[in-house]
């Protein structure tokens, strides 16, 4: 039929630039229709939220780690499980996300991961128990992994022409709440009489002001816009919509429930997925141990405690102007090897300070490893470029987080094995040196020019 030519080279053209020759069938209208402005800021407003609350659990906790151990009566070896922690309830969890996000919709599913990370909080430092501690802390772990998984999903499905600027401005936020965490921890501590249980659960409070603009999208279950219906919406609607369904699989915008839909193993066929995987599961290797251990590492090079905050809150401040800037100079490079290499090396200049004059030159190693850590935004970035679907985006975002989390388990781990038995830092920081060769390694295969749908 003429209506459906035309509908089908207006969606191969790209859909919402031209508007086709007579009235489009009422599934594609409400399908391509724009959301309100409104939403997309509430929906902004939200990423922000929601991205300050994904690091403060670990890096409240990193500031606060001795007098934890002490209250707690750890060891140095069961630190380390706890600063494994984090990494194990992202890959455990985070499988999770796409399945929840299907059945309940992704704004339901951050929302409901916001609440966890406030009730988490909230209860841990008070429970009095190691076992106690680790079983708040998995819960508020929770709700950041699925959380992480499903805030590329949003991005590309609300904003898909802004995917650099809007990773950009939650990596931003995120970097910013990682800081303010590590910063103001020990201060809260002392202004609180030194009461480091209250210094930790304090952060519930940001998390349950990110419950609420997340409300909104609770009932949520419309196609991303732009994105064609789903199937039973198509097959409900007679051959017109059939024939838009089939317009739209040819121009890569395929809904998670069509021809783009392949069976879950298949994304472990491609070399990029696995790149990214591991250079994903590396910088996470990276960034857990610099948030656990990092301040410990001064105090013990005869820094305070305070001071040791405010250093382990310069290196993620880093985060904050650079995780803006970054995924927008990535999404205009073709190939992003080339930053992760910068990125990298910044990284072993900075480990090499630290194992020789940790506290001499304390502001330029944390600076320079600030730096190396902005390897988060830029994975986020390449999980949006490696796809061409939306469904694409979704495997890759939670395979990449879920095996590089996966990964990335025993380094924290390892550091406070080897902390405890040799008696200092000269081998967990040679150690955090030797994982940035082969982090370089697996970003330059991640950041090559393809898609994982050339490969699966």
């Amino acid at each position: 039929m003429p209506d459906d030519e035309t509908q089908t080279q207006t969606l191969n053209r790209g859909g919402a630039a031209r508007t086709p020759v007579g009235p489009p069938p009422p599934q594609l209208s409400g399908a391509a229709e724009a959301p309100a402005p409104w939403l997309l800021r509430l929906i902004a407003v939200g990423l922000v939220l929601a991205a300050l609350n994904l690091r403060p659990a670990i890096t409240s906790l990193g500031a606060l780690l001795e007098e934890v151990r002490e209250g707690l009566h750890m060891s140095g070896s069961v630190a380390g499980v706890l600063t494994s922690v984090p990494p194990l309830c992202f890959a455990v969890f985070g499988v999770m996300a796409p399945r929840l996000a299907r059945r309940f919709g992704a704004g339901a599913v951050v929302c409901a991961g916001m609440a966890a990370i406030a009730v988490g909080l909230v209860i841990r430092p008070y429970i009095g128990s190691t076992a106690g501690f680790l079983a708040a802390s998995a819960l508020a772990l929770m709700g950041i992994a699925v959380s992480n998984i499903l805030m590329p999903v949003i991005v590309k499905r609300w904003f898909p022409d802004r995917v650099g600027t809007m990773t950009g401005l939650y990596s931003m936020a995120l970097a910013l709440g990682t800081a303010l965490a590590a910063a103001v921890t020990v201060p809260l501590t002392g202004a609180m009489g030194g009461d480091w249980q209250s210094g930790l659960a304090v952060w519930a409070g940001l998390a349950a002001l990110a419950v609420l603009p997340w409300i909104v999208l609770v009932r949520d279950r419309t196609p991303a816009p732009g994105q064609p219906a789903p199937a039973r919406s198509a097959a409900a609607s007679g051959p017109s919509a059939s024939a838009s369904g089939r317009a739209a699989g040819a121009s890569g915008q395929a809904s998670a429930s069509g021809p783009a839909e392949a069976p879950a193993l298949r994304i472990t066929r491609s070399r990029t997925a696995w790149g990214l995987a591991c250079f994903f599961g590396l910088q996470a290797t990276a960034a857990y141990i610099t948030m656990g251990w990092m301040p410990q590492i001064f105090r013990d090079a005869g820094v305070s405690a305070g001071t040791a905050g405010v250093l382990l809150a310069v290196t993620m401040a880093m985060g904050v102007p650079l995780a803006f800037v970054i995924p927008r100079v990535a999404a205009r490079l073709k190939q992003q090897g080339p930053i992760v290499v910068v990125l990298g090396l910044c990284g072993l200049i900075g480990y090499g300070g630290l194992y020789l004059a940790p506290a001499a030159g304390a502001w330029a190693w944390a600076l320079l490893l600030g730096v190396a850590n902005c390897a988060f935004p830029l994975a986020l970035t390449m999980i949006g470029m490696r796809t061409r679907t939306g469904a694409g985006v979704v495997r890759l975002s939670a395979f990449a987080q879920s095996t590089g989390y996966l990964l990335s388990i025993p380094g924290p781990l390892l550091v406070g094995v080897l902390y405890q038995h040799s008696g200092g830092w000269g081998l967990p920081i040679a150690l955090m040196a030797g994982l940035m060769i082969p982090q370089m390694v697996a970003g330059v295969l991640a950041g090559r020019d393809r898609t994982i749908e050339d490969e699966c």
